[in-house]
Formats: structure tokens, sequence, C-alpha cells
């Protein structure tokens, strides 16, 4: 079930107002049943493969608490491989199939491994990795094994993080399902304003930009220098918009309920450094990395060597953890290599800081940022490497006199690739909009400011930013991206 959809927005106010109408002690019940529901909505026989690991994961946890020893780890390995091995079975079994095929055929040798007629099922890396989350954390003994197996399934399967995280800890969300959480009007309003705004982010902006962004990467071939640059431009601003605002209604929608769930983004393309944009960028996912695989490499507490290795290969696998193809891997081993540099030319790039011109230094700093960021999107992005990196070779491709000059190059350009003039104004308008609002919450919670204004002021901009949704926003149950890890 999509969030910006009529469906979603029926599902939320029965799922909410039976949540505050039922007694306490059934509430559990009533979510956990809603998230079946609304997990079966995309493919319904997948609620086998989670029900599969989450009797796997509840037993092993109660396992894991009674037990000492080498046996200890036996039962957390045997949960790590069930986790890991459906991942590898749905996700990533016919790209190494692939890859045996094209090294067989280069051998002359055919493959007799079948490829698998299967569908991923969607979210299946997000519940995959929070379940994972829970056995490790009983195994380290920091979190109780859940003997109520129905609030275990609600931990993997909650809905408003189902999908596409974010990626919670058991320390975090099982405590607050046994939390008697009353109505509470205050909640109730961040919570929709939280949901409004995830819905602007994805519909009036992302939704929007996707116009172009997809046409010009399906064919990217015969597009312009101009037109692949403000592409991949957008794309930087489509997937944040698309995915943050996800989190945006996912955090509303618990919120509501009175339930918290972790911040997920937080300004990431103001970052001054790459190290700081993955603290502001999917921040449950580069968390669940450090905490889980970073410091169990041995994270900075080895030589300079060794941690230029745990980089690079936590994000390698970050990247292979976004999709089975060498686009993701690159794209992976990007800002791991990105990581590598800065800290070896620290010391050099402190001294060409302009220190005098803090304002200037920081400027340059962001910029930087984001074009290092949005160069690794477009392998992020492209179906496969060769088209990535004809994008590269062809972004400066421009034909600068026609762009500058004549006004009927854009038109014709645009309209190519199903977009007008007007709809790119829009999209920039929207994307500053947006900007001002996140520069700011430098110093200042905009929720909180909203909330002690006036009350015509205060409802004006509510009902603001719902015209802007119904008038502007792209109606046509636009998927989300992440919904395909």
């Amino acid at each position: 079930m999509l969030f910006n959809t009529f469906h979603f927005f029926i599902f939320f106010i029965l799922v909410t107002t039976t949540y505050f109408s039922v007694p306490h002690k059934y509430r559990w019940m009533l979510l956990l049943l809603s998230s079946c529901y609304f997990y079966m909505v995309f493919v319904p026989i997948y609620i086998l493969i989670l029900g599969f690991t989450i009797v796997i994961d509840y037993f092993v946890g109660i396992l894991l608490e009674k037990t000492h020893g080498k046996r200890k780890k036996f039962y957390l390995i045997a949960s790590l491989i069930a986790n890991i091995g459906v991942l590898a079975v749905f996700k990533y079994f016919n790209f190494f199939n692939e890859n045996l095929s094209a090294l067989l055929n280069w051998l002359d040798v055919q493959n007799p491994v079948p490829f698998l007629s299967i569908i991923l099922p969607i979210g299946l890396s997000f519940h995959t990795f929070q379940a994972m989350s829970y056995t490790i954390e009983v195994y380290r003994g920091k979190q109780k094994a859940e003997k109520n197996f129905g609030i275990y399934a609600l931990y993997v399967m909650f809905y408003p993080q189902l999908v596409a995280g974010p990626i919670e800890r058991p320390q975090n969300l099982i405590l607050q399902f046994y939390q008697e959480h009353h109505f509470d009007y205050q909640r109730v309003t961040e919570g929709l304003k939280l949901i409004a705004w995830g819905l602007f982010k994805k519909m009036v902006i992302a939704d929007r930009l996707a116009i172009l962004v997809n046409h010009v990467y399906a064919n990217a071939y015969t597009s312009d220098g101009s037109v692949l640059l403000l592409a991949t431009i957008f794309f930087s601003f489509q997937i944040y918009c698309d995915f943050s605002g996800y989190s945006d209604i996912a955090i509303g929608a618990a919120r509501v309920m009175g339930i918290n769930l972790m911040k997920n983004f937080d300004r990431p393309y103001f970052s001054k450094s790459i190290h700081e944009f993955w603290k502001r960028w999917h921040i449950s996912l580069s968390t669940w990395f450090r905490d889980y695989l970073y410091y169990s490499l041995g994270g900075n507490r080895v030589s300079n060597f060794r941690i230029y290795f745990n980089l690079f290969f936590v994000f390698l696998v970050s990247g292979f953890w976004h999709g089975a193809n060498w686009t993701f891997i690159i794209w992976g081993a990007l800002h791991g290599f990105y990581l590598i540099a800065a800290r070896m030319f620290n010391p050099f790039t402190k001294k060409l800081n302009f220190q005098k011109f803090p304002n200037l230094n920081k400027f340059i700093n962001v910029a930087i940022t984001f074009v290092l960021v949005t160069f690794a999107w477009i392998f992020f992005r492209a179906e496969s490497v060769s088209k990535a990196i004809y994008i590269i070779t062809h972004l400066f491709n421009i034909d600068f006199q026609a762009v500058m000059f004549n006004l009927s190059y854009h038109a014709t350009t645009l309209s190519m690739f199903g977009i007008t003039k007007t709809e790119i104004i829009f999209a920039i308008f929207f994307l500053i909009l947006m900007e001002i609002v996140h520069f700011q919450q430098r110093n200042k919670s905009m929720q909180k400011w909203v909330s002690h204004q006036h009350p015509i002021l205060r409802w004006s901009l509510y009902l603001g930013i719902v015209l802007t949704i119904i008038l502007f926003g792209k109606f046509g149950s636009q998927s989300f991206i992440y919904f395909q890890f």
C-alpha cells in the first residue's frame, strides 16, 4: 500500500481511530493485523517469507538469552544465515548467476544453473536488517528476548516503517508497544504536519522531477548534455524528496499513535563533507552499518590501513545492500573512496580553508560535497554501468549557443521528455521553498515556530500546504524509489 494513495488515507483514518477506541491491551493486535493487511496489499503470498524469518528469530532470541558459550554464537549465526539467506535468494541469486554465466561464456562453457523467476518482496532489505538488529542486540545482552510472539512480530512488521524504514532498534520500538498512549492533540497535530510535509516533498517535488529524470535516463544516448546535467541534478533532489518524504510520513503516522521512530534525514545537502553527509542521510541505515559492521571490523581502533579497508568494505556492502547491480556497488565504492581520500588528505585540505571567511568556507565545502554526492548518484540511477559512463562523459557536451540564446531550444528539448518549461519553473520554485524551510531549521524547529504563531497564520499555512498538494501534486500512485530495496 502506497502512502500517496486514497487507499492509505482511508486505511490510516480507520486504523488510527480504532487504535484510540480499543483498550490498550488489544492495540498491539490491531496494529499487527493492520500491518499484515498493509503488506499483503502488495503481494499477499510474500507475507509467508516474513512469517518464516519472524518465527526463526523469535525462538532464536529466546535461546540466545538462555544460552552461553559457543552454542550462543551458533544460534546467532543460524539466525543471520536464515535472514541473509532469504535476502540472497530473492535479491542476489540471479545477479550472481548472471555474472557466473558471463564468466562461463567467456570460457566457452554453458551455465547449467537456471535463473529464478521471482519478484523481490517489497522492503525485504529493510525488515531483514531490523530483524537482525534484534538478534544481535539480544546476543550482546543489550536487549531482553521478547516472550510475546505477537509483539515481536509487530516489531518487525509495524506498518509505517515496514517497507522503507527507518530501520529501528528493538530498544526503542518494542518498549513503546507496551506503553499506553492516550490521544494527545498536540502530538497528533505534529504527526499530521509531518505527514503533510512528507506528501509535499513526495507528490509536489519528487514526482514532478521524476518526469524529466525518468525520460532522460531512459533516453540518455539521445539526450543533450544540458538535459543530462539537469536530470542528474534533479535526481539528487528527487531521491531526497522521495525517500525523506516517505520517512516523514512514516514517522508522522507513528507519532499520531504516540510511537516515536528515529529521525532518518537531517538536511543532508547542507553537509560540509561526505562524512557529515552520512550523518544526515538515511541515518538509520548508516548507523546500522556503523554499529553492526564497521565496529565489528575494528572501527577506528586499528591501523590507518585497516581503517581505510573497513570504510571501503562497509560502503561496498552498503552499495550491494541497495541493489543487485554493479551500478550500486560502484556507487558504494565511490563513497568509500571519498571518505578514505578525505582522511588521507585532511591535513592538506585544512590549509586550503578560508579561515578568515567562514561563510565562504562553508559554502565551498557544501558545494563540493553536493557535487561529489550528485556525481555518485549517476551510478545509483543509471540502469547499467555503460549508461552511467556515457552520461558522465557527455554531461558537458552542450551546445552553449543554443542553450543561451535559442528560447525554442529549451521548449523543444524539454517537451521531448514529457515536461514543459512551466513544470520546470514550478519544480525549481518548490525546491527553493523547501530549502528555505531547511535553512530556517538550522537554529529552530519549524514545527515549534508554526505552533507559536497566531491561529489565523497557523491555519493559513496548514491550508496552504494541503492546497499545494491538491493543486500541484502529481497523482497517479507513483511508487517510492526505496521500495525496490
